[in-house]
Formats: C-alpha cells, structure tokens, sequence
C-alpha cells in the first residue's frame, strides 16, 4: 500500500537546532515528531483535544536518519496511523524538505492504551479508534 499522509506541519528551525557540523542535530528530530503527533492528535479530534481525551503513552520509538537537514531548509512533519491493534496503534512520521519532498527521516512510534488510575495497559478506546479511522478513511484500519 502506497503511504499517503494527510496530515502534515510545517516546522520552524532554530539556530539552536543546528549542531557544529551545520546540520539539525539528531536529539531534536524527536521534538519535531513530537509537535506533529500533538498536532495531528488535535487534527482529528477536531481541535478539542482535551487532556481527559489522552489515554495512550509512547512505548516505543524507532528512528531512521535517511538524509541531513540543514538550517536554512524548509521542512514539515508528515504523520499517519499505520495499523491499528487491540492495545496500540503505530504512527508513521516522516521529516520531508517542503519544496523537493525527499524523505530525510522516518519514525515509527508505538502508542499504547494506558490507564491512568489503574497504572496499566488497556485496549485503544473506540474514541481513539473511530477518530483515526474517520480522519485516514482507511478500511484496513477497522
């Protein structure tokens, strides 16, 4: 299946971003990916995403540096569910140059139902799930 990502945030780069080689330094791909997820959580529950809307937690992070980023390019943040299970879904991120699209990272991030009060894992709630599969309007993910 061909990726289509529909949900995508421009990132601004800062000075501080960049390490003595020039480039954006690798600690700080994971706030970029970070402001996307918060962005595209807000995305498809409509803006309103409420703090008592969030019960899921990272549990893993898998990173691929495909290409640098300098500070003077121009890039946003691409994110989309991949697949969606019992107790987690898999976002897919991506760091593309805005003008050329090429691919200079690539995130897998693993999202687990949690409950807060019982400190434990817990199946995606139907909220989370009806969510996603409206915003990517993908049957695979039903």
């Amino acid at each position: 299946m061909d990726k289509i990502f529909k949900h995508s945030l421009p990132i601004q780069l800062r000075f501080n971003d960049a390490d003595t080689l020039g480039h954006i330094n690798n600690a700080v791909y994971l706030n970029f990916y970070d402001l996307g997820k918060t962005s595209y959580f807000q995305t498809i529950y409509g803006g309103q995403l409420l703090p008592s809307d969030i019960d899921v937690v990272v549990a893993h992070i898998d990173v691929d540096f495909i290409s640098p980023v300098f500070l003077t390019d121009s890039v946003e943040v691409q994110t989309m569910v991949e697949k969606i299970g019992n107790k987690s879904f898999t976002l897919l991120q991506r760091i593309v140059c805005s003008d050329t699209k090429q691919v200079k990272c690539e995130c897998r991030t693993i999202m687990v139902g949690f409950d807060f009060k019982k400190n434990e894992s817990k199946p995606i709630s139907d909220k989370w799930r009806e969510a996603i599969v409206r915003y990517e309007n993908r049957n695979d993910l039903v």
